[in-house]
């Protein structure tokens, strides 16, 4: 199955006639000048998961997860665990929880992602870093938390048996599990409160150390994406430029009555921009995760806020529709939901439906032409038109596949050189006027028309097949995601058309 060429966008009249040029060739190519067979496909409205994106589990897989809604799906689950879980002896991982957990999230049909944190606010009861670092001579300092609470104990990333330990245990997490089938992506984390790279009223540890945590998780993770915390300045601008993805922390706020700042006009814009993250989703995946809850996104209308550096007052009808739309046309491909309670809300319900069907990436098959015969040993063309309708891209190189089959058992696939990873959603301009007044639906993704050709084996029987289209991992030729299209069947295949083979 080889890729010929591809056209983005519309097809103007001249591309067209060059297409039939193209199509009548290969039709003589394969012995026939017959009239082709042309489907247009029924894009499907389900709701499904896929790999790589979506609703994300937390600190449990979706079997355990009692605040899950039976009509979301979910493919990935998300967790935060300490140093000192991870490694309670120097030297030492803790692989059996380790693999357990990805064990529990496998059988759970979801990949792990995992945040690492040194310290938590106001945990007076255990460390978050391990014991035996005093053993070592390494330096602890007390934090007073604030409101009453507890000072809290910090592990000192200035000081160099501290930072040592903890570049070693990073590089040893790599070792271990990067590349793991089973684990979906790492935060680039462990700096600061639960990992979020901030640390007040406390001093946070040089920029240079801070850049040597950055370099040890981006040499450790090779192959296993990471995502970095947007708004962590240099550092964030290092990461996303040496291929992390980025993440952020609550999503959605507007502020409230008595909160006047909020994240999504006060902070992200200027926040995004100067740390550069804006244009990443094209290349690495972008995630979500509210402020405290689910119930945070729950904001009466309408709300009045002010964007910063003018004196222009925003009134925001539509508060849940505005916060969607936002997260899709920043490209989000996770929601992490914290696993909270589902708010009983209709117009949440709809209006989460709505994102969750856009957020990562939806391909849709929307025509297929080939020839109604072809001769055995000979090449089967197929033009296919292929569309994104989601906010990001697939950013594994699954391959398009199509399946011969049979009522006699035959089964045979056919794996192409075409990957599914180039086919871009739809964009909009992010934080002008019109951009804060009201967010626009994210416009469905260009129309990619491509040409792949499949050699037929001297050895296939003559006689009338069902062709089917799936896409397939890297490794195998099983249908590996859902298509946003009608007709799936128990494989995972699409049957989608049916050709006579001759002699």
């Amino acid at each position: 199955m080889i890729s010929h060429y591809r056209f983005a966008g519309r097809l103007r009249p001249f591309r067209q006639a060059f297409l039939i040029l193209c199509r009548f060739a290969l039709l003589l190519g394969t012995g026939f000048a017959a009239d082709p067979v042309i489907v247009r496909t029924q894009e499907s409205d389900e709701l499904f998961a896929n790999p790589g994106m979506g609703w994300e589990t937390f600190n449990r897989p979706r079997g355990q997860d009692k605040n899950l809604p039976g009509w979301i799906p979910s493919t990935v689950e998300y967790a935060r665990w300490s140093w000192s879980q991870l490694e309670p002896q120097q030297g030492k991982l803790n692989l059996e929880f380790l693999d357990q957990e990805l064990r529990k999230a496998h059988e759970s049909g979801q990949k792990l992602a995992f945040r690492v944190k040194c310290c938590t606010p106001n945990n007076s009861a255990k460390a978050e870093f391990p014991d035996w670092l005093a053993g070592l001579g390494g330096k602890v300092f007390t934090v007073d938390s604030g409101h009453g609470k507890p000072p809290s104990q910090v592990p000192d990333l200035d000081d160099p048996v501290i930072l040592k330990s903890h570049l070693n245990f990073i590089r040893m997490l790599g070792e271990r599990y990067d590349g793991n089938p089973d684990l979906d992506h790492v935060d680039l984390g462990s700096v600061g409160w639960w990992g979020e790279w901030h640390l007040e009223p406390a001093k946070m540890p040089t920029l240079e150390n801070q850049m040597k945590v950055v370099n040890a998780y981006l040499d450790a993770f090779k192959k296993t994406p990471l995502l970095m915390l947007a708004g962590a300045g240099e550092c964030t601008t290092y990461a996303v430029q040496h291929g992390s993805g980025w993440r952020v922390d609550s999503f959605g706020d507007l502020g409230s009555a008595t909160r006047k700042y909020n994240h999504s006009i006060g902070d992200y814009p200027a926040s995004f921009t100067r740390n550069g993250v804006l244009d990443v989703w094209k290349k690495a995946p972008v995630a979500f995760e509210p402020r405290d809850s689910l119930a945070d996104l729950i904001v009466q209308a309408p709300v009045e806020r002010e964007v910063p550096g003018t004196h222009q007052k925003l009134s925001i009808a539509h508060p849940l529709r505005w916060i969607f739309n936002y997260g899709l046309a920043l490209h989000g491909s996770y929601f992490n939901s914290k696993s909270a309670k589902f708010p009983e809300d209709p117009e949440f319900k709809s209006e989460l439906q709505r994102f969750l069907k856009r957020l990562g990436y939806r391909l849709v098959l929307t025509e297929l032409s080939h020839p109604a015969e072809v001769k055995i040993g000979s090449q089967l063309p197929l033009s296919m038109k292929w569309r994104n309708v989601g906010a990001a891209p697939c950013y594994r190189p699954y391959r398009v596949a199509c399946q011969l089959s049979d009522n006699h058992g035959f089964r045979r696939v056919f794996v192409g050189s075409l990957t599914v990873n180039h086919w871009m959603p739809g964009s909009i301009e992010l934080f002008t006027e019109d951009f804060f007044k009201e967010p626009s639906d994210l416009p469905l993704g260009e129309l990619y028309q491509v040409n792949d050709s499949v050699a037929l084996p001297s050895d296939i029987p003559p006689g009338e097949y069902v062709l089917s289209v799936g896409v397939v991992d890297e490794h195998s030729e099983t249908p590996v995601i859902r298509l946003g299209i009608m007709g799936r069947n128990s494989e995972g295949w699409y049957p989608v058309s049916k050709l006579k083979i001759i002699p």
